[in-house]
């Protein structure tokens, strides 16, 4: 992190993914890693003199069937695809050295592939690449062999290409698999910073920039979940939420702070089942859903609020919603939850006196109905029928203990606020 609060710049490019270069083709294949050189036994320097001179003709070959059967090669702009026809002309010769220089102890190393320009990295992708080795490699087995003295150099040749294709593919492989590595090393750093933003309550901007990087749309409705982490690594708790997303397919950040583990989830739906294994002990708590990354801030408080009061209701389920704890939260002195109480409680019942006035009967009489009808002069169901529009309005059952407590903690609060 810098002194600006941007992230420091990965140390390689995970846009930049390596590729071949004629010259690092011949530069790589050019140096061995132990024994003295020792040419490819049954091939003669004058066939290896053939091919070399035949290089720039298989290239062309190659190219040639590359634009037949790779409908996505043709596509190229010129000139990726002469660059294209460098890299496999470099590979023919590339080939010549390897087969001087061969030895058992000798590997390709992924310098095989240096590093290509930016639109070509972008146009060719792995899976592209093995088809492009592919085409090279039978162009190589077709016409190669030709070229060959007699029938044992012919065998001679085939053998040698099929190890050199095989060292080609595993040095594909490492430096694709470098780059992934790479690549995902700093998206976990992304994420993090995302996350811990979040928690954080950043500066909007630069959270919607960084979850720009990791393709997550910062308009996108979220929802944040909060727990107690799992025992071990916080590598592993990431790593088993990354899993767990892919499962279900659903997009999420997560991130370890202290003791807690994080999650923030694409779309305002509830958690799918399971969720609750990728926490350690202890309850998990809901936040609210709502739409972009500023309410992905209003979220992770309200969870983080509700985990921090957790454990006055013994009875909860493992998976508590935030708005669950309100009555808890406010008596721990958390200014959003008594807000909202006021807002969403004490406001509706505000609005209609008689409602109001029926709810201050109900808990005098401490929720029962015939005391409260009397007191109220009016029928028990009248004072049914009002407690029925008291749970529509607020969403709170006053036949529940619970919500009864809201309710009656949401009366107190919305008084004091109206007392000067």
């Amino acid at each position: 992190m810098t002194a600006d609060g941007t992230l420091d710049p990965p140390a390689v490019d995970p846009a930049r993914l390596p590729g071949p270069t004629p010259s690092s083709v011949l530069r790589a294949v050019s140096s061995a890693l132990g024994s003295p050189p020792a040419a490819v036994y049954g091939v003669s320097e004058d066939t290896l003199a053939q091919i070399e001179r035949a290089g720039g003709r298989l290239a062309r070959r190659a190219l040639a069937l590359m634009d037949e059967r790779l409908p996505w090669f043709r596509s190229l702009p010129a000139e990726q695809r002469s660059w294209v026809t460098l890299v496999a002309q470099a590979g023919i010769s590339g080939y010549v050295v390897w087969a001087k220089a061969s030895s058992d102890e000798y590997r390709i190393t992924g310098e095989v592939f240096g590093t290509a320009p930016r639109e070509l990295v972008r146009a060719v992708s792995l899976r592209r690449t093995v088809e492009l080795v592919r085409v090279a490699i039978m162009v190589a087995e077709q016409d190669l062999p030709a070229l060959a003295a007699d029938e044992a150099e012919q065998i001679a040749l085939r053998d040698s290409l099929l190890r050199y294709s095989r060292e080609i593919a595993f040095a594909a492989a490492e430096v694709y698999a470098a780059a992934a590595e790479t690549r995902g090393a700093w998206d976990a750093r992304v994420e993090a910073a995302v996350v811990d933003g979040v928690v954080r309550g950043e500066d909007i901007g630069t959270l919607s920039s960084r979850a720009a990087a990791l393709n997550w749309d910062p308009t996108a409705d979220t929802v944040v979940v909060a727990g107690a982490a799992p025992t071990g690594d916080r590598a592993d708790a990431v790593a088993a939420v990354t899993d767990w997303a892919a499962k279900t397919r659903r997009s999420a950040m997560s991130g370890v702070h202290g003791d807690r583990l994080v999650l923030v989830l694409a779309g305002a739906a509830p958690p799918e089942a399971g969720v609750e294994s990728l926490f350690g002990e202890g309850p998990v708590v809901l936040g609210r859903a709502g739409s972009g990354l500023r309410a992905a801030i209003n979220s992770a408080a309200d969870a983080l609020a509700g985990l921090d009061v957790a454990a006055a209701w013994p009875d909860a389920p493992r998976m508590i919603d935030a708005d669950d704890l309100l009555a808890e939260r406010v008596l721990a002195g958390d200014a959003r939850a008594a807000a909202r109480l006021r807002a969403s409680v004490y406001g509706p019942l505000s609005a209609a006196p008689h409602l109001l006035s029926t709810v201050d009967a109900y808990l005098a009489a401490g929720g029962a109905l015939e005391p409260t009808a009397r007191n109220l002069f009016v029928h028990p169901n009248t004072v049914r029928y009002r407690l029925h529009r008291v749970a529509d309005l607020t969403g709170r059952d006053p036949w529940d203990p619970r919500d009864l407590l809201v309710l009656q903690t949401a009366v107190i609060l919305g008084r004091l606020a109206a007392t000067p």
